[in-house]
């Protein structure tokens, strides 16, 4: 593979720089594992681009290597501090994509953010998709921007929400998204740590 296909392909770059901060701190992939509570196959599938990691797997080894969710996109960043303002013009965003979503993550180069914003496509359209339930700590909001997503809350009622309807939850909670419909639906979802 050439080294410009290899640039192009986000799951090598972001396996790439997620390698990179684990080097910095000097720890095998065990080690990362045991402070991350991820196991040691799913790690090195990442770093190897062989696969992309959600949400709650980005914010797990994030925490443990002490560094910024936006580092894994973006190899420089400038913290943001009280009186600032970023603009992201339309396409700006780093793409993960997992087999059941699409995340199109806002502000990649605005580091230490209080909340983080992603926009999406769900590929998932049942529970049965899913392996598990997402949940990491903080709140999330999510807005449906164009079709229809089924919101599944561990030990509650699935939640159907149409274009304009949004919800607004504890994360820690488990939890899972699948588009309604016959196409993949579009959301906004903004995280904020706890």
């Amino acid at each position: 593979m050439s080294k410009q296909i290899e640039l192009a392909n986000p799951r090598l770059e972001f396996g790439r720089r997620l390698r990179q901060q684990r080097l910095n701190k000097g720890w095998t992939l065990a080690e990362l594992a045991e402070r991350s509570g991820l196991v040691i196959s799913t790690i090195s599938k990442a770093e190897r681009g062989i696969i992309a990691l959600t949400y709650d797997r980005l914010a797990m080894l994030a925490q443990a290597l002490e560094v910024d969710l936006a580092a894994f996109f973006n190899a420089e960043g400038e913290t943001f501090v009280p009186g600032s303002f970023a603009v992201a013009r339309k396409g700006d965003f780093k793409r993960q994509e997992t087999r059941n979503y699409v995340y199109e993550m806002l502000f990649p180069d605005v580091w230490h953010k209080a909340m983080t914003p992603m926009m999406g496509s769900l590929k998932a359209r049942e529970l049965v998709d899913f392996e598990e339930f997402v949940r990491h700590p903080g709140q999330e909001f999510l807005i449906v921007m164009a079709g229809q997503v089924t919101v599944f809350v561990e030990d509650r009622d699935p939640v159907v929400l149409n274009t304009g309807d949004s919800i607004y939850f504890d994360s820690a909670v488990g939890h899972l998204y699948a588009s309604g419909g016959d196409q993949d639906a579009r959301i906004l979802v903004i995280c904020a740590q706890a």
